[in-house]
């Protein structure tokens, strides 16, 4: 499939080579074997990808051992094979990268604090001029909040534009993620979910700062209200167009707060709100 939504640009590494990769040593190899940062490339993840058995790669491109590393480069697909692909406490980072596809991928307990410590424990990391990215199908998952050495499942910050996140489960996480990661951070925008389940997640669905998302037709759970801290929380001028959601067992599931001097807005179309609660104030906008 392709994309839709504000990632729709994205190709990925569509019409390259494709490589199938078993450790994280030889995904390396295969970003750094490319004639060039932009030559396309697909690599096809086949196994457990872990910090044990990846290396940096040799040559000029810029990969790293404790973390699947895009900086610098573009035109990249990693996909998973069948249910194989599992990125096991080693988190992929973004920066300085454009056109990248991450699909059908298991990413799960990646830690920043504790040991291996990975990629500051985001699961998926995008910062600094990231764009055009597509995140589908992919599992994310942790295991607790901070106080288990966790941090997030996908942070976007300084600078990450025309993203498009579908059909991913975040499961298990204090925090699913957050754009912007101050109230100064105003670069990031046009970013898409659709089609996300989150599962057992208590708060960051995401949280934003300044930029516009779309989010449409995603699906909330908890197996209660009082495990949920906040869905969606625009703050800090933010601006998100809220639709054909499925809010259930959920806490707070649309805020603009005024966590930061000014908060977010929103407008909202066709959701479903079962069995939901309010202990902050909604703020700007309409639930309708």
């Amino acid at each position: 499939g392709t994309p839709v939504g504000f990632g729709r640009a994205t190709t990925g590494g569509a019409g390259g080579a494709v490589v199938t990769a078993h450790t994280g040593a030889e995904i390396n190899a295969a970003l750094c074997a490319r004639a060039s940062v932009s030559t396309p490339l697909i690599i096809r993840v086949d196994g457990t990808i872990n910090v044990g058995n990846t290396t940096k790669g040799t040559g000029s491109c810029d990969t790293t051992a404790t973390e699947i590393q895009f900086k610098g480069v573009s035109n990249v697909s990693l996909i998973g094979v069948a249910n194989r692909g599992v990125l096991d406490q080693i988190g992929v980072h973004l920066r300085n990268t454009s056109n990248i596809v991450i699909q059908n991928l298991h990413i799960q307990n990646v830690k920043k604090s504790g040991s291996p410590i990975s990629n500051g424990g985001d699961a998926i990391g995008m910062e600094s001029s990231v764009n055009n990215v597509w995140v589908d199908h992919n599992t994310l998952e942790a295991s607790g909040g901070e106080s288990e050495g966790f941090d997030s499942l996908l942070d976007m910050k300084a600078g990450v534009t025309n993203v498009t996140v579908s059909f991913n489960h975040y499961l298990n996480s204090s925090r699913a993620g957050l754009i912007g990661s101050s109230d100064d951070d105003d670069a990031n925008t046009n970013i898409t979910f659709h089609h996300n389940w989150y599962d057992n997640i208590q708060q960051r669905t995401p949280l934003l700062r300044h930029g516009l998302v779309h989010t449409y037709n995603n699906y909330w759970f908890n197996t209660s209200n009082s495990d949920m801290i906040h869905g969606i929380n625009s703050r800090m001028s933010g601006r998100v167009l809220v639709e054909g959601n499925y809010f259930k067992n959920s806490n707070n599931p649309l805020i603009a707060s005024d966590d930061s001097p000014e908060p977010g807005c929103w407008q909202t179309r066709s959701n479903t709100l079962d069995s939901i609660s309010y202990d902050r104030s909604v703020g700007d906008g309409a639930l309708v």
